[in-house]
């Protein structure tokens, strides 16, 4: 329920920039003769987040299945008691 809750605070963020960043009247850099156009900078940071935010959802993903495999419970107080032995 972690890595849910990490990936929709997380695509909520993501969901808030781009909300902010929109503005209508603006073009692609690419189109010539345009004055207004969208700054790409941040919109590759958007992406870049994007990016970061699957990886590291798929690493805790792989952490969770190894600690699954090892440890076959859900409580996290016993996990954490056989930890600290």
């Amino acid at each position: 329920m972690k890595i849910v809750a990490m990936d929709v605070m997380s695509t909520g963020v993501i969901a808030y920039y781009v909300l902010v960043a929109s503005r209508s009247g603006l073009f692609t850099p690419i189109l010539s003769g345009q004055k207004e156009y969208a700054d790409p900078v941040p919109q590759a940071v958007i992406l870049t987040a994007i990016v970061i935010g699957f990886s590291i959802q798929a690493l805790m993903l792989v952490g969770v299945m190894k600690l699954a495999r090892d440890n076959p419970t859900l409580e996290t107080d016993e996990l954490e008691r056989g930890n600290m032995l």
